[in-house]
Protein backbone atom coordinates (compact mmCIF):
# COMPACT_ATOMS: atom_id res chain seq x y z
CA UNK A 1 0.00 0.00 0.00
CA UNK A 2 0.96 3.46 -1.04
CA UNK A 3 0.42 6.77 -0.17
CA UNK A 4 -1.14 9.34 -2.71
CA UNK A 5 0.14 13.43 -2.45
CA UNK A 6 -3.27 15.30 -1.23
CA UNK A 7 -1.52 18.44 -1.92
CA UNK A 8 1.87 20.19 -2.77
CA UNK A 9 1.97 22.62 0.74
CA UNK A 10 4.22 26.17 -0.21
CA UNK A 11 5.21 28.48 2.24
CA UNK A 12 4.76 32.25 1.61
CA UNK A 13 4.49 35.69 3.33
CA UNK A 14 0.66 35.93 2.06
CA UNK A 15 -0.74 32.90 1.05
CA UNK A 16 -4.04 34.21 -0.48
CA UNK A 17 -1.98 36.41 -2.56
CA UNK A 18 0.34 33.39 -3.65
CA UNK A 19 -2.46 31.07 -3.69
CA UNK A 20 -4.35 33.45 -6.27
CA UNK A 21 -1.07 33.61 -8.88
CA UNK A 22 -0.76 30.58 -8.95
CA UNK A 23 -4.58 29.98 -9.64
CA UNK A 24 -3.80 32.68 -12.51
CA UNK A 25 -1.34 29.82 -13.81
CA UNK A 26 -3.20 26.99 -13.43
CA UNK A 27 -6.16 28.15 -15.24
CA UNK A 28 -7.64 26.91 -11.84
CA UNK A 29 -9.18 28.92 -8.67
CA UNK A 30 -8.99 29.64 -5.40
CA UNK A 31 -11.05 27.78 -3.03
CA UNK A 32 -14.41 29.24 -2.13
CA UNK A 33 -13.79 28.63 2.06
CA UNK A 34 -10.07 30.66 1.25
CA UNK A 35 -10.15 34.67 1.56
CA UNK A 36 -7.24 37.46 1.97
CA UNK A 37 -5.31 37.15 5.62
CA UNK A 38 -6.17 33.38 5.60
CA UNK A 39 -3.23 31.46 7.24
CA UNK A 40 -3.78 29.25 3.99
CA UNK A 41 -5.26 29.04 0.68
CA UNK A 42 -6.14 25.73 -1.14
CA UNK A 43 -6.03 26.28 -5.22
CA UNK A 44 -6.90 22.87 -6.96
CA UNK A 45 -6.78 22.16 -10.13
CA UNK A 46 -7.75 19.09 -12.81
CA UNK A 47 -3.95 18.15 -12.65
CA UNK A 48 -3.33 18.34 -8.42
CA UNK A 49 -3.59 20.85 -5.27
CA UNK A 50 -1.36 23.55 -4.16
CA UNK A 51 -1.58 24.63 -0.76
CA UNK A 52 -0.25 27.82 0.47
CA UNK A 53 0.74 28.71 4.24
CA UNK A 54 1.73 31.96 5.54
CA UNK A 55 4.62 31.88 7.89
CA UNK A 56 6.52 34.24 10.17
CA UNK A 57 10.22 33.76 8.60
CA UNK A 58 11.68 35.23 5.86
CA UNK A 59 13.30 32.81 2.69
CA UNK A 60 16.96 32.58 2.91
CA UNK A 61 18.00 29.99 0.76
CA UNK A 62 17.68 28.78 -2.49
CA UNK A 63 13.84 26.37 -2.88
CA UNK A 64 14.71 22.71 -3.20
CA UNK A 65 11.15 22.20 -4.80
CA UNK A 66 10.21 24.20 -8.08
CA UNK A 67 7.62 23.47 -10.80
CA UNK A 68 8.22 22.65 -14.26
CA UNK A 69 5.24 24.14 -15.92
CA UNK A 70 4.39 23.48 -19.83
CA UNK A 71 1.82 25.73 -21.54
CA UNK A 72 -1.80 23.78 -22.43
CA UNK A 73 -2.25 25.69 -25.28
CA UNK A 74 -0.07 28.07 -27.09
CA UNK A 75 3.53 28.20 -27.29
CA UNK A 76 6.30 28.36 -24.70
CA UNK A 77 7.44 31.90 -25.35
CA UNK A 78 3.61 33.05 -24.98
CA UNK A 79 3.19 31.48 -22.03
CA UNK A 80 6.37 32.62 -20.45
CA UNK A 81 4.85 36.34 -21.64
CA UNK A 82 1.74 35.75 -19.53
CA UNK A 83 3.44 34.71 -16.75
CA UNK A 84 5.61 37.18 -16.70
CA UNK A 85 2.29 39.76 -17.06
CA UNK A 86 0.94 38.11 -13.95
CA UNK A 87 3.76 38.83 -11.77
CA UNK A 88 6.09 36.38 -12.28
CA UNK A 89 9.79 37.73 -12.59
CA UNK A 90 12.34 36.34 -14.75
CA UNK A 91 15.06 34.53 -13.21
CA UNK A 92 16.85 33.38 -16.42
CA UNK A 93 16.38 32.74 -19.52
CA UNK A 94 18.05 29.58 -21.18
CA UNK A 95 15.94 29.58 -24.59
CA UNK A 96 18.16 28.46 -27.40
CA UNK A 97 16.90 29.49 -31.22
CA UNK A 98 16.13 25.85 -32.10
CA UNK A 99 13.12 26.02 -29.74
CA UNK A 100 15.12 24.04 -26.89
CA UNK A 101 15.68 25.15 -23.51
CA UNK A 102 14.35 26.85 -20.51
CA UNK A 103 13.01 30.09 -18.50
CA UNK A 104 13.42 30.06 -15.03
CA UNK A 105 10.93 32.57 -13.46
CA UNK A 106 10.44 33.57 -9.82
CA UNK A 107 6.85 33.91 -8.35
CA UNK A 108 5.77 36.90 -6.29
CA UNK A 109 6.22 34.99 -3.14
CA UNK A 110 9.91 34.87 -3.94
CA UNK A 111 10.77 37.98 -6.49
CA UNK A 112 12.59 40.13 -3.91
CA UNK A 113 15.89 37.14 -3.10
CA UNK A 114 18.74 36.26 -5.04
CA UNK A 115 18.55 32.33 -6.48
Amino acid sequence: MGSIVRHITIDSSDAYRLATFWAAVLDAKVSDDDAPGDDDALVESKNGALLFVTVPEKKTLKNRVHLDIVPAEGTRDEEVERLLALGATLVADHRVPDGRGWVTLADPNTRNYQF
